[in-house]
C-alpha cells in the first residue's frame, strides 16, 4: 500500500499537514480521498480498519442498489469496476459465468447496457478499493483509530486544527471528512447528534418511533411462540434475548438501535467450504425461540441467502429469529474501542453459534439440518480472520444533526430540497429494534419498517454539513444530519459512495474559498458534482 514514507520514521508526536485529512476506511471515505486527490489537493486517508472497504469488503455483495440511474460518480464506476472483473473468464474459479445466472436485488447482476455489475464477492470490492488508493497516490495510513479523549482534538473557534490518533500522531489539515459509520470524529469536535429513534411528533413523521404493531416484512413472530423457558410458565423466567421491559408507546421516542449481524459469505461448494465450527461458550438454549419457530412449522431460513459469484452468498438476516442480534447493539455508539470489541465479539459468537445450531441440534427439522450442513465458511475469503467478515453490519449509529435535517417527507417526496449532491431511491428500511412479551404473554419483534419510496429522492447539501455556530470545516457524509427512518432509506452503499464523493468536492471547494464548509457556492458546488458525473435529479 502506497503510505507517507515519513509516517514510518517520524517520532510517535510528529504532526502530519494535508489539505484534507478523511477519517474512516468506508467506500464514502474512499470516494472522497479520491475526489480530493484528483481534484489536485493533499489529502490523507485516516482508516481505523486494516482491510478498506468497509461493509462492501466486508460481505455485503448483493447491493441494495435500489434505481439504478440515479447512481453515478465513482459510485457508478465502481459498479462498473465489478463488472470489468467478473467479465474476465479466469475471475470464475468456482463455477462457470453461465451457471450463475444473472439475478441482482431488484435488477440483473450484470448489465450489459451500462456495463455494470451488483453482485459481487467480498476480496474483489477490496481489490476494487486498493487499486483505486494504489493507482491515485493516495496516501493511507490503516489501523489509525481516532483519540477519543477530549484532549485528542484542537479547535479555535468553529476551526478543527489537528486530531490525534491513538498512537499519538497528530494530523493537522484544513478540511476534515468524518466518513465513518460510526462518526466518532464528529462526536469529538462537540457537534449535536443523536442516536436512536425521533418521535414521531419530532418532525410530524408517520414512521418514526416506536412501531408497535406494524409488520411490513416477515420479520416478526406469527405463530404465538411463548418467549418463557418453561412455555406457558412466566414464573420460569424468559429465555435468552427477549427483553422484559415493555415497547413504549407507537410513535415514542427511545435510544435504541436497529439490530446488526454479520453479512455471511458462505458456500456450499465442497471444495471451498469450511465447515461450522462450535463456537467459545455456545449455548443452545440461545437459540430456544429458533427451535419452537420450526416445530410451529416456520420453514424460511434459507430465504435470504443471497447468491453472488462462485457458489457464495451474502446471507442477511431474514424472519422473526435469524442473524440480527436484536437488542444487543444499544451502547455501540458511544462505547470505547475495548467495548465495541466486546460487542463485535458477542455478535459473532451469536451469529456462529446460530449457523451451528442449525447444521446440528437434533432439535432442527431433519431437511433444515442437512442442508445446513451443506453450507459453511468460504475458505478464500477474509483468510487472516478464519474466514469470517471483518466488518459488523453498523446499521445506524450517531446521526449529525446539522445545517439540515431530513426526514421522510423529503424521502417520499412531499419536501424538495434547493441544493442536492446526491440521490437515493431505497426502501424506508429498518429492522428490528427491540424483543419483547406482548401483553397476551407471546414473544414478538418491533422495529421492522418497509416503506415504498415512490420516486428517487434527492439528497442536501445542507445535510453533511454541521451547523455553522457548531464547526466551519466538517463534512458528514455517513452519519449525516437525518431523521431515524429517513436514514433508513439513505444507509445504503452506493448512496454513501455518492456522498462521499460529493463531500470531496465541497473540500475542494472549501479549500478554495475560506475554508468554511457552510461558504460553499452551491452553483458552483453542482457544476463541478455533474461534471464528475453526478446524479442530482430522475430525468
Amino acid at each position: 500500500m502506497f503510505v507517507l514514507a515519513f509516517l514510518q520514521v517520524e517520532a510517535q508526536h510528529s504532526t502530519t499537514k494535508v489539505d484534507v485529512v478523511v477519517y474512516g476506511g468506508t467506500p464514502a471515505a474512499i470516494t472522497a480521498a479520491l475526489q480530493v486527490k484528483q481534484a489536485g489537493k493533499s489529502v490523507l486517508l485516516l482508516s481505523p480498519d486494516q482491510h478498506l472497504g468497509g461493509l462492501s469488503s466486508g460481505g455485503l455483495g448483493y447491493t441494495d442498489s435500489g434505481n439504478k440511474a440515479v447512481i453515478g460518480g465513482l459510485a457508478k464506476k465502481f459498479y462498473q469496476d465489478v463488472y470489468n472483473h467478473y467479465s474476465r473468464e479466469s475471475s470464475w474459479n468456482w463455477q462457470s459465468r453461465a451457471s450463475f445466472g444473472n439475478r441482482g436485488q431488484g435488477t440483473v447482476a450484470m448489465d450489459s447496457a451500462h456495463r455494470t455489475m451488483w453482485i459481487f464477492e467480498p476480496h474483489v470490492a477490496e481489490d476494487i478499493f486498493d487499486s483505486w488508493v494504489r493507482d491515485h497516490q493516495i496516501d493511507v495510513v490503516r489501523g489509525a483509530y481516532l483519540d477519543r479523549q477530549e484532549s485528542a482534538i484542537v479547535k479555535e473557534g468553529t476551526t478543527i486544527k489537528t486530531i490525534k490518533t491513538v498512537d499519538g500522531k497528530i494530523y493537522e489539515a484544513k478540511i476534515f471528512i468524518d466518513a465513518t459509520y460510526e462518526g466518532d470524529l464528529m462526536a469529538l469536535a462537540k457537534i449535536s447528534y443523536t442516536i436512536g429513534r425521533e418521535a414521531n411528533h419530532t418532525y410530524e413523521e408517520q414512521w418514526n418511533g416506536v412501531q408497535t404493531g406494524v409488520f411490513q416484512h416477515r420479520h416478526h413472530f406469527i405463530a404465538q411462540i411463548s418467549p418463557y423457558k418453561r412455555e406457558g410458565d412466566p414464573s420460569s423466567g424468559l429465555v435468552y434475548g427477549v427483553s422484559a421491559q415493555d415497547p413504549g408507546q407507537y410513535g415514542a421516542a427511545d435510544q435504541k438501535l436497529q439490530a446488526y449481524c454479520f453479512r455471511m459469505c458462505l458456500t456450499n461448494d465442497a471444495r471451498n467450504r469450511k465447515p461450522f465450527a462450535k463456537p467459545i461458550a455456545y449455548d443452545p438454549q440461545h437459540y430456544v425461540l429458533l427451535q419452537r419457530l420450526f416445530r410451529a412449522g416456520w420453514d424460511e431460513a434459507f430465504q435470504k441467502f443471497d447468491l453472488v459469484p462462485n457458489h457464495k452468498t451474502d446471507a442477511n438476516n431474514h424472519g422473526p429469529f435469524s442473524t440480527d442480534f436484536i437488542g444487543m447493539n444499544y451502547n455501540y455508539p458511544e462505547a470505547s474501542y475495548a467495548e465495541r470489541k466486546s460487542i463485535i465479539e458477542a455478535h459473532r459468537r451469536y451469529q456462529q453459534g446460530l449457523y451451528y445450531f442449525m447444521a446440528n441440534d437434533p432439535s432442527v427439522p431433519t431437511a433444515i439440518r442437512t442442508k445446513m450442513a451443506e453450507w459453511g465458511l468460504a475458505k478464500d475469503e477474509f483468510e487472516d480472520n478464519d474466514n469470517w467478515p471483518w466488518q459488523l453490519y453498523i446499521r445506524e449509529a450517531r446521526r449529525m444533526l446539522g445545517h439540515y435535517v431530513t426526514t421522510e417527507h423529503n424521502i417520499l417526496g412531499k419536501r424538495k430540497v434547493e441544493d442536492p449532491i446526491g440521490m437515493g431511491s431505497y426502501t424506508l428500511d429498518s429492522h428490528n429494534t427491540q424483543r419483547y412479551v406482548t401483553k397476551e404473554g407471546f414473544v414478538q419483534n418491533e422495529g421492522d419498517i418497509g416503506v415504498h419510496v415512490p420516486a428517487p429522492y434527492a439528497i442536501s447539501y445542507g445535510s453533511i454539513i454541521p451547523r455553522s455556530d457548531e464547526c466551519s470545516n466538517l463534512l458528514v457524509p455517513v452519519c449525516l444530519s437525518s431523521s431515524h427512518i429517513a436514514f433508513g432509506s439513505i444507509r445504503m452503499e452506493p448512496v454513501f459512495m455518492v456522498l462521499g464523493q460529493s463531500a470531496g468536492v465541497a473540500a475542494v471547494l472549501a479549500l478554495d474559498n475560506d475554508g468554511v464548509v457552510q461558504h460553499v457556492d452551491y452553483g458552483m458546488l453542482k457544476k463541478q458534482l455533474l461534471e464528475s458525473g453526478q446524479v442530482l435529479e430522475k430525468k
